[in-house]
């Protein structure tokens, strides 16, 4: 049962997205589009293809975790590498957004795997950009007590309401699809955040 109501959660946000591009294509196609609007509307299906992407790119991640396949052998990683990294890279999202990002950053090893590392700081960062408001702000900090690491992303965004907070880590799931269907994302960020930290032994 949980398998068909993935599927067909799948099936329903790869359509989305290709709908509009044959939409658009086909009003290209057909000679009904406006030299003007022409441009406009290729940049509309690029958008949307870059969202399919996205979206593909994802679900085989998240497959990739569920397989359980022989990881590579944890080994130290630098996570104030990993998160300066993260946050060089996203400053500029941050700014075309009117969003500050500050970081406060503690020299911290772990034994991990750098990639799923990245992915866990790039997914929270990246979220607490695109949910946040104009002039927020993002604090990212990473800490050290005893032989326990934290790591903790802030934002000053629209928040998650106490009722949906159990749910957030759901597969596909958006507190408020239709406050949220103009920010691009997948809702499967958080899930591999969470699947990413169980598999090291972190905890989210």
């Amino acid at each position: 049962k949980l398998q068909r109501a993935l599927f067909d959660t799948v099936s329903h946000e790869l359509k989305t997205p290709l709908t509009s591009i044959l939409g658009y294509a086909e009003i290209m196609r057909d000679g009904v589009a406006k030299p003007e609007d022409t441009k406009r509307f290729a940049a509309k299906i690029h958008e949307e293809a870059q969202s399919l992407m996205s979206l593909i790119d994802d679900i085989i991640r998240l497959s990739q975790l569920d397989e359980k396949a022989p990881l590579p052998e944890l080994m130290p990683v630098d996570l104030k590498q990993i998160c300066t990294d993260v946050c060089q890279r996203l400053r500029p999202h941050a700014e075309r957004s009117g969003v500050s990002l500050v970081t406060n950053l503690e020299p911290a090893w772990v034994r991990g795997i750098p990639k799923m590392l990245e992915e866990i700081v790039q997914n929270l960062v990246d979220n607490a950009i695109k949910y946040n408001t104009t002039n927020g702000s993002v604090g990212v900090t990473l800490r050290t007590s005893g032989d326990k690491v934290f790591l903790a992303v802030s934002d000053t965004g629209i928040g998650i309401p106490e009722e949906h907070l159990s749910r957030v880590f759901e597969r596909f799931y958006r507190v408020d699809r239709s406050r949220n269907k103009q920010i691009a994302g997948t809702g499967l960020g958080l899930s591999i955040v969470k699947h990413s930290a169980d598999t090291l032994g972190a905890t989210v």
